[in-house]
C-alpha cells in the first residue's frame, strides 16, 4: 500500500533546466552546513596533522555516505508524502520512544556546547569579554532570528554564512598553496598503522547529526512537496555534499601543510584557536582573521540550523504520539507551532545554566550513549523504509543505495561502540 498524503498544499512547478535548478538550491546546503560542526573541523585538522594528505579518500567516502543518507530522507519525504517521524512510528513505539528521550537530552547538552564553541571564535577575535557572555549572546541571537523570521529569511542568512565559511576556509587553504601531486596521492585508500579509527571517524563525521532528519521539513518549507521534485532534491543534495567535501578537504590540507611533522597536536575546540594563532605567525594576521571568521561561521551555522530544524522534529514528534491525522497535521508542521517554539526555548534557555555549572555526569553519559546510537538508527530505519511498500517501486532503493546504507550501518555501529567505550572508561 502506498500512502501519498502530501505535506503541503502549495503547488510549485519543478524547474527543468540545470540553471534554474541551481538557482533554487538551498535546503541541502543548509543541512550540510548545520552538520559540519567544530567536531568535524577538529577531526579533519587532526587527521591532516598526524597523517598528512593520506585521508583525502576518507573525506570523499564520508561525503558520499552522507549524500546517500540525505538523499534517502528527501526521497522518503517526497515519494511517501510522510515525514520521517511518521516513518519511524510505523516501525513501532520503540523508535519514537527512543527519539523522544534522545531529543530532550540532546537539546539540553547541545545547546550549551554549540553556543560555547561559537563563543570561542568571537572571544579570540575580541578578547576581554567572558566566553559565557558571548555564548549567551549567540544563543539569544539565534533564538530571536528563528522566533521572528520565516524559512525564506532563515535560508538567506544561512546561505550567506555558508558563503563566508566556504570562502574563508577554502581561501586559507589556497593561500597555503598545497602540493597538488602529494594531495592527489591521498586519493589512493591507505590506512597507516594505528590510524583505522581516525579514518573511520573522518568518514563518519563529514557533516552528519540529528539535523539530517530535519531535511524533509525544509523541503516542505521550500515548497518541494511531491515526487516531481526528486531530481531537484538530488541536485540540491549533490551541491551540498560537494561543498562539504571541499570544506573538509581544505581543513585536512591546512592541518597537513601547517602542522604535519611538527609534533604539535590540536586538542579539542581550543586547538582551533591555537591553529589560528599559528596561521597568523606563518602567513600574517589577515589569514588568522580569515580562519577565525570561517570558524565562527561554521559554528554559528550549526547553531542556527539546529535552532530552526530540530524544533520541527519535536513538534512532529508530539503530533505523531498524539495520533493527529494527516489532514490536521499542518499546525504541528509550522514554525509557529507552540511545540516548535517550546523546543526552540528548550534549546536556548536551560542550556545557559550548564555554562555556569559543571554538566551533570549522568546527563553527559546518557547524551553520549543515545547520541552514539543515532546515526546507525537513522541508517537502519532508512534502509527499512526505502524498501517498503510505502514508497512506489520506482523510488525504492536500488542495489547501490542498499549496499551503501548497509555499509554505513556497520560503520556507524563501529563508531558507536568506540564512542560508548570511551564514555564508560
Amino acid at each position: 500500500m502506498i500512502i501519498s498524503t502530501q505535506l503541503n498544499p502549495l503547488r510549485k512547478t519543478p524547474p527543468q533546466s540545470i540553471t534554474s535548478r541551481l538557482k533554487q538550491v538551498g535546503p541541502g546546503v543548509i543541512l550540510a552546513a548545520t552538520g559540519v560542526g567544530v567536531g568535524d573541523l577538529v577531526a579533519a585538522l587532526v587527521a591532516g596533522t598526524l597523517y598528512g594528505h593520506v585521508f583525502v579518500w576518507a573525506v570523499i567516502i564520508g561525503a558520499l555516505i552522507k549524500f546517500c543518507l540525505n538523499e534517502g530522507i528527501g526521497r522518503w519525504t517526497l515519494a511517501s508524502g510522510q515525514t520521517i517521524l511518521q516513518g519511524w512510528r510505523q516501525l513501532g513505539s520503540w523508535a519514537t520512544g527512543y527519539f523522544g528521550v534522545y531529543v530532550l537530552i540532546w537539546g539540553l547538552i547541545y545547546g550549551a556546547a554549540v553556543t560555547s564553541t561559537t563563543a570561542l571564535a568571537t572571544t579570540a577575535m575580541f578578547p576581554g569579554t567572558p566566553l559565557w557572555a558571548w555564548a549567551v549572546f549567540h544563543g539569544l541571537l539565534g533564538f530571536l532570528l528563528i522566533w521572528t523570521g520565516r524559512y525564506r529569511f532563515f535560508e538567506k542568512v544561512m546561505m550567506g554564512l555558508v558563503g563566508v565559511m566556504f570562502i574563508t576556509v577554502i581561501g586559507s587553504a589556497a593561500l597555503i598553496a598545497p602540493n597538488l601531486a602529494t594531495l592527489s596521492l591521498g586519493l589512493i585508500p591507505r590506512v597507516p598503522d594505528g590510524s583505522l579509527f581516525y579514518a573511520l571517524g573522518l568518514i563518519g563525521g563529514v557533516g552528519g547529526t540529528i539535523t539530517m532528519a530535519s531535511y524533509g521539513y525544509w523541503l516542505r518549507e521550500k515548497g518541494w512537496n511531491r515526487v516531481g521534485w526528486v531530481p531537484m532534491m538530488r541536485l540540491d543534495t549533490t551541491v551540498a555534499y560537494t561543498m562539504t567535501g571541499l570544506f573538509t578537504l581544505a581543513l585536512l590540507v591546512i592541518g597537513a601543510e601547517i602542522l604535519y611533522g611538527t609534533g604539535i597536536v590540536l586538542k579539542g575546540d581550543q586547538g582551533l584557536i591555537s591553529l589560528a594563532q599559528l596561521l597568523g605567525e606563518e602567513l600574517g594576521q589577515p589569514v588568522r582573521w580569515l580562519f577565525l571568521i570561517g570558524f565562527w561561521s561554521a559554528s554559528f551555522t550549526s547553531l542556527l540550523g539546529v535552532w530552526n530544524g530540530v524544533p520541527y522534529l519535536f513538534s512532529d514528534f508530539v503530533r505523531t504520539i498524539r495520533n493527529i491525522p494527516a489532514e490536521e497535521a499542518a499546525p504541528y508542521l509550522s514554525d509557529r507551532s507552540p511545540y516548535y517554539r517550546g523546543y526552540l526555548a528548550w534549546l536556548t534557555f536551560p542550556p545557559m545554566l550548564l555554562l555556569f555549572l559543571e554538566k551533570p555526569f549522568a546527563l553527559v553519559i546518557a547524551y553520549g550513549a543515545l547520541g552514539a546510537l543515532f546515526m546507525p538508527f537513522l541508517a537502519l530505519t532508512l534502509l527499512w523504509l526505502l524498501n517498503s511498500d510505502q514508497v512506489a517501486s520506482v523510488y525504492r532503493n536500488g542495489w547501490m543505495a542498499n549496499v551503501t546504507l548497509a555499509a554505513s550501518i556497520l560503520l556507524f555501529a563501529v563508531l558507536a561502540i568506540q564512542e560508548l567505550a570511551a564514555f564508560f572508561q
